[in-house]
């Protein structure tokens, strides 16, 4: 889906460059625009009912991030990433987030509990639907993730995994989207599962690896998909 179709249009009386950027990330980090996208500029500033400045401005901090690039043409795109930075990306994370999950777990409440529950028990209503819908997919993975990172209590921990997410929001959720089997088996609302079991038991070890788990399950259907690209195509 373009991103023309995802964004929200803006009211003049908002911080239009903030909500542009805001707007476009959060698109990045949940993985609703793909890997080798083009983003037109004035295009999206028809669709945000803006002026092509803000864009401008957004775009241009999303390239300094490394979330966007400029091609020797002047287009804009979501870079395609290569086998050798996803697994780095993947190596990271698992020992960020995996931080993050262990914090949680020292202090998870019966509220933060609950929160998880109802979410992944939607996430997995939602992948035996007959036709799950990917968007949702994503917006719940998400969700649920990121309720356990907040509830580390670490904020500058929390913005380094929205830095990491923002890499690789692109490619993260391939299989959420493609239909695979994981999806079918509902693999990732079994990792949650044991992810919520140990928060609940106040388990560290467990938090770490069920998240562990779950971060590489996940990057092992994406390698294995083929959906990456090696580092001498990237410019292709």
């Amino acid at each position: 889906m373009a991103l023309t179709d995802l964004v929200t249009p803006l009211s003049k009386r908002q911080t239009l460059g903030a909500d542009v950027y805001a707007q476009i990330r959060e698109l990045l980090i949940s993985g609703r625009i793909m890997p080798g996208e083009q983003i037109s500029l004035r295009t999206t500033a028809q669709a945000l009912g803006v002026s092509v400045m803000p864009v401008r401005e957004a775009v241009y901090q999303l390239v300094a991030e490394q979330a966007l690039e400029v091609m020797p043409n002047r287009a804009v795109r979501v870079p395609r990433i290569t086998v050798s930075q996803f697994l780095e990306i993947t190596a990271i994370r698992i020992h960020v987030e995996g931080l993050a999950a262990q914090r949680a777990a020292q202090t998870a409440t019966a509220a933060l509990v609950a929160q998880l529950t109802d979410c992944n028990d939607t996430l997995a209503r939602e992948m035996g639907a007959p036709e799950p819908d990917a968007s949702r997919l994503i917006a719940l993975n998400k969700a649920l993730h990121f309720a356990v990172y907040q509830a580390a209590g670490m904020p500058i921990l929390l913005q380094m995994i929205e830095s990491l997410w923002l890499r690789i929001g692109p490619i993260l959720n391939y299989d959420l989207r493609s239909g695979s089997t994981r999806v079918q088996q509902r693999t990732a609302a079994g990792h949650h599962a044991r992810l919520i079991d140990a928060l609940q038991h106040h388990d560290e070890a467990g938090a770490y690896e069920a998240l562990k788990g779950d971060i590489d399950s996940a990057a092992q259907y994406i390698v294995s998909a083929g959906v990456l690209v090696q580092a001498d195509e990237v410019r292709g």
